[in-house]
């Protein structure tokens, strides 16, 4: 996958995960899916990062808000 192509999915992952938790501001989903985005930066096949990525943000939204400890 080339790095256009991931932004791409990125970008409506974004979308996809902003209309799945609606009570969370979108610049909220947003930081939270470019925050798990690097996780995956040592990956050598990328075709499978924007799933990896999805599925981080999706775990982290679903803890929302944050509490502080």
């Amino acid at each position: 996958m080339e790095r256009s192509d991931e932004d791409r999915a990125v970008g409506e992952i974004v979308d996809r995960l902003a209309r799945l938790f609606p009570q969370i501001p979108p610049a909220e989903v947003a930081e939270t899916v470019s925050a798990s985005r690097p996780e995956f930066d040592a990956v050598p096949i990328r075709d499978f990062v924007p799933l990896f990525v999805e599925r981080s943000a999706k775990h982290k939204l679903r803890g929302w808000p944050p509490t502080s400890s």
